[in-house]
C-alpha cells in the first residue's frame, strides 16, 4: 500500500460507536477493569493506556503514521519541536559526552547545545556542515553523537547524508537529522544511514500555522532510552494537537508538492532582480549544492532565501510594501510568510556567528505558501520593483 494512502488510512482503533472521523480522547488518565490489570499494564507485561503523560490513543496514531513515512522502527511525539530535540539529546547523552554538531542550526538548537546541556559537561563542536573532513577531524574519543538539519535554517545548506552516516560507522556515534524543512515526503534520512530524524511539527506536518508539536523517529533501541527521559519530565504533546497533526499529514503528499512546485517559480522569477544580492533555492541550478539536492531530494522544498541589497533597511521596506505576504517568525503554512532571521529567529546568535551561515543583515526567508504563483510572484516583484 502506498504511503499516501497509509496516511489516510491508518487510525485510531475505532469505538462502539462505529465512527469513521477518529476521536478525541480528551482525558488525562485511564481506567482500568481491576487492580491486576492495572498492575500488569506498569509493569508493562501487557499493553494499555495510563496516562495521556506516557500515552493517549491520538498521539499513538499521530506517531504511527510518522512513522510509516520516515520508515522508522518506533517514534515519539512531543509538545514542540525544541522539546524533542532536547529530549534527544538529553536522553542519550550523559555528562562527560561530545556532539558534533553543523554550525547552521535554528538558534534555539544552538543555545542548547551551548547554554543548556554545556552545564551539565556535555560538550559540543560546530562544523561546516557540507565539510565532510571538517566532521571528520571533529571526532573525539568521546563523541557519541553527530546532529545536523538538512536543509539547513534559513541558509538551505544541505549536508550529504550517507556520506556522514558512513562517517560515523563503527564509532558508536549516534546519527540525528533535523528533517523539518523536507519532510518525509521530500527526503528519508533514515534510508540514507541516520539513527534518529526530527522534527518540529508545528511547521509543515501541521500546515495551516494551527498548533504546535515535535516528533522523533528512528532506531526503537534509541526511541526506548529518549522516551525514559520524557515520560519522568514531561513534554508531552497534547491529544487536540495529535489529532490535529495526524489529520494534517493526509494531506502532506499533496502541499509539499504544491509548496514545492511554488516556491521554484518564485525563485526563478525573482533571481536576477536588480534588488536582490542573490536567490537561493535548492533545486536552482545556481545553488552550490545543487546535485546532492536532485540527489537526495524528491523536491526541492517551500522554502528559498533573498539576499536584499541594503540591509535591514530595504528588508524593512519590502515588508511594508508587500500586500498578501504575511510577515511571521513562522514557516510551513498555507499562507506565504516573510521572516528576517538577523532580527528574530537567529538573533541571539553572535554577529560573527550569523555571518559564518550566511545570515546577512538582507537576508529573509520565504516560506511559500499554496496561494496561486501568479498572485505571489506580481506582490514580490510589485514591492521589490518599489525598492
Amino acid at each position: 500500500m502506498k504511503k499516501q494512502t497509509q496516511a489516510i488510512r491508518i487510525q485510531a482503533k475505532r469505538s462502539h460507536n462505529r465512527e469513521h472521523s477518529v476521536p478525541l480522547y480528551l482525558t488525562s488518565s485511564f481506567t482500568f477493569d481491576d487492580s491486576e490489570q492495572g498492575r500488569a499494564i506498569f509493569a508493562e507485561e501487557i499493553p494499555g493506556n495510563i496516562y495521556s503523560r506516557y500515552q493517549n490513543p491520538n498521539v499513538d496514531e499521530f506517531v504511527e503514521k510518522m512513522c510509516m513515512l520516515e520508515n522508522a522502527e518506533a517514534g515519539l511525539a512531543f509538545s514542540t519541536g525544541m522539546a524533542a530535540i532536547f529530549s534527544s539529546i538529553a536522553g542519550l547523552l550523559k555528562q562527560g559526552d561530545h556532539v558534533v554538531a553543523s554550525n547552521a542550526l535554528f538558534g534555539s538548537a544552538i543555545q542548547i547545545l551551548t547554554k543548556i546541556t554545556a552545564k551539565w559537561g556535555i560538550e559540543c563542536t560546530f562544523v561546516d556542515g557540507h565539510d565532510i573532513k571538517a566532521w571528520e577531524a571533529a571526532i573525539k574519543d568521546n563523541t557519541k553523537f553527530f546532529f545536523c538539519e538538512s536543509p539547513s535554517n534559513p541558509g538551505l545548506d544541505l549536508i550529504d547524508i550517507a556520506e556522514l552516516a558512513e562517517l560515523r560507522k563503527g564509532k558508536n556515534i549516534i546519527l540525528a537529522v533535523d528533517n523539518c524543512f523536507a519532510t518525509p515526503i521530500l527526503q528519508t534520512p533514515l534510508d540514507l544511514g541516520a539513527d534518529l530524524v526530527i522534527h518540529s511539527a508545528t511547521k509543515y506536518i501541521d500546515g495551516q500555522g494551527r498548533v504546535l508539536g515535535g516528533v522523533v523517529c528512528g532506531k526503537a533501541e534509541y526511541i526506548t532510552e529518549i522516551r525514559f527521559f520524557a515520560r519522568h519530565t514531561g513534554p508531552s504533546l497534547s491529544p487536540f494537537n495529535a489529532w490535529v497533526l495526524s489529520k494534517s499529514l493526509e494531506l502532506l503528499d499533496l502541499r509539499m508538492q504544491k509548496h514545492s512546485e511554488n516556491a521554484l517559480a518564485l525563485a526563478e522569477a525573482l533571481q536576477g532582480h536588480p534588488a536582490i544580492q542573490a536567490v537561493k533555492y535548492p533545486f536552482l541550478a545556481s545553488h552550490p549544492q545543487f546535485e546532492l539536492a536532485k540527489k537526495q531530494m524528491k523536491y526541492g522544498g517551500g522554502i528559498l532565501t533573498l539576499d536584499i541589497k541594503g540591509g535591514f533597511a530595504q528588508v524593512q521596506k519590502l515588508s511594508q510594501l508587500l500586500q498578501i505576504v504575511s510577515i511571521s517568525p513562522n514557516l510551513g503554512d498555507t499562507r506565504t510568510i516573510l521572516t528576517h532571521p538577523a532580527s528574530t529567529t537567529h538573533s541571539k546568535l553572535s554577529a560573527e556567528d550569523r555571518a559564518a551561515v550566511g545570515i546577512t543583515d538582507g537576508l529573509v526567508r520565504v516560506a511559500v505558501g499554496l496561494e496561486a504563483i501568479e498572485d505571489l510572484k506580481e506582490d514580490f516583484l510589485n514591492a521589490l520593483n518599489q525598492l
